[in-house]
């Protein structure tokens, strides 16, 4: 028999084939397996609900989802438990673990809380998740009375010891969710019937008619007539959903099948061109004179950082990023060429590894390697620039030295993003990662053990707050360095590339 979880239900809401999958074909659907960044947002909603849970200290855990779990949560029911952590539901083919439940005795009842790693609600997920579990315990006569959001409150900072009661907000969401559970029971009911069924489901999955940011893992098994680079790559399609159900409804997925006729921004139509006409779309002179605006030395940065859900130092609020690390390239003058790299470029670089919060350390070594002048040049400054601002309100004695930073700041993707310089092969995309392939194809991530920055951030946790061996976290930090000094030389040679080609 068939069981719909909650998380079943969500997925179900967003692709049904890709669930039907997951029950019937886990070969398939558990091939991408889970990435790392998914990982740590699993082990981040898990660190969160553990502190919620100190919110409520009378709470009992009920582990596990087997027969005895369920037992057990019956039998702390009938007594009327105060405060059940994790009690396990199961009914006409659903299930469902409730975060936190808490019997009122003055209405004879139970709220439901649900705790959520997010600094705000999401109406149409947390909603819909809540609405499934209420219609879940009402069908086990069990009466709800309450129910509650409990998330992380963005306007908190931290000073001293963690203040639970203010870094969670609890919002009484009970009028949203009423609305929806007989929407929601519908959809449970058609949930359970779609996934019954032996056969797979034929034809395109949902997703086909959503940007590739919302496609499910399974998309490529489902819809193999779909190539790789296809109409959901289109800039900013997400934004234009009737223009991509138009290709649908005409079978219309490669670039060069789209008709003349239908019109597009220009941001669009640059990059439909740049592919089907096989051209590099360039302009010289807006290259030129934004090249002419820079002033030596530049210096090439970038930054690490770290999103911790749980503020870990004073000054910080849920989220907000520690930034443990920086790559400093300086060019002194205009280039003046040598064998192999030029003399002129020397390279600074800085990583905290121990657990401390590494904002000052960091603020005085940018300081000791950047000067008073030169620009700086960064990969999407806004980025940059917002670290910089915290930095100056977390340590006052640094705010001039980071807002003269920030006013010396030029961003290398606005050659892209303003679209002066359009390729086929960056795919739509002002990334980094698809920009330096093209421009400067002997340099590669492919061979470092660190390839993009979510792992750059997990493996600073693993140095800052694991017991690891000496010869471990020296690995790691030679990992981090060398990946962050790619990315600076990466901006260094894609700028040095594009004053080669605007001479």
């Amino acid at each position: 028999m068939i069981i719909v979880s909650k998380s079943d239900y969500i997925l179900f809401r967003e692709c049904k084939k890709n669930v039907w999958l997951k029950k019937h074909r886990p070969d398939i659907y558990d091939k991408s397996g889970l990435s790392e960044f998914e990982k740590s947002i699993i082990e981040t909603g898990n660190e969160v609900e553990l502190l919620a849970r100190k919110l409520f200290p009378a709470g009992i855990l009920i582990e596990g989802r087997g027969k005895e779990a369920q037992e057990l949560t019956q039998k702390y029911i009938s007594k009327k438990e105060t405060v059940l952590f994790q009690p396990i539901f199961v009914r006409d083919g659903f299930l469902a673990a409730v975060d936190i439940l808490e019997y009122d005795a003055e209405k004879g009842g139970y709220n439901i809380y649900e705790v959520k790693a997010t600094n705000e609600i999401k109406e149409k997920v947390h909603f819909y998740d809540l609405a499934f579990q209420v219609n879940l315990l009402r069908k086990c006569d069990v009466k709800v009375t309450g129910i509650k959001l409990l998330h992380l409150n963005p306007d908190y900072v931290r000073k001293g010891e963690l203040d639970l009661k203010n870094m969670f907000m609890t919002e009484d969401v009970a009028e949203g969710v009423e609305k929806l559970v007989d929407e929601v029971s519908a959809e449970m009911d058609g949930a359970l019937e779609y996934l019954s069924v032996e056969t797979e489901p034929v034809g395109h999955c949902s997703c086909i008619a959503k940007s590739r940011n919302n496609h499910c893992t399974t998309f490529q098994y489902s819809n193999p007539d779909v190539p790789e680079y296809r109409i959901h790559d289109i800039a900013r399609i997400g934004s234009s959903k009737k223009k991509l159900q138009q290709l649908i409804d005409a079978n219309i997925f490669k670039f060069e099948e789209i008709p003349e006729e239908i019109e597009f921004s220009e941001i669009q139509k640059n990059q439909i061109d740049a592919y089907v006409l096989d051209k590099i779309l360039m302009e010289k002179e807006l290259i030129r004179s934004e090249f002419d605006s820079l002033i030596f030395p530049l210096y090439f940065l970038d930054y690490e950082t770290c999103p911790a859900a749980i503020p870990r130092f004073d000054g910080y609020s849920p989220y907000q990023q520690i930034p443990f690390q920086f790559s400093l390239h300086k060019l002194a003058a205009p280039i003046r060429q040598a064998q192999g790299v030029p003399a002129e470029l020397e390279h600074f670089e800085f990583l905290h590894t121990s657990s401390d919060d590494p904002s000052r350390a960091l603020a005085e070594a940018l300081q000791k390697y950047t000067g008073n002048i030169g620009t700086i040049i960064v990969w999407n400054k806004k980025f940059e620039c917002k670290r910089n601002e915290e930095i100056g309100k977390r340590l006052p004695e640094f705010k001039m030295f980071m807002d003269s930073i920030n006013h010396r700041i030029y961003d290398l993707m606005d050659v892209f993003s303003k679209q002066f310089y359009v390729h086929k092969h960056f795919k739509g995309s002002t990334s980094i990662k698809c920009v330096l392939p093209v421009l400067v194809p002997k340099l590669s991530y492919k061979d470092l053990h660190i390839q993009e920055g979510g792992t750059a951030s997990q493996s600073w946790d693993k140095i800052a707050l694991s017991n690891i061996s000496k010869e471990e976290k020296d690995k790691i930090a030679k990992d981090l360095l060398a990946y962050c000094e790619l990315d600076t030389y990466a901006m260094y040679a894609i700028w040095r590339e594009l004053e080669n080609i605007i001479k």
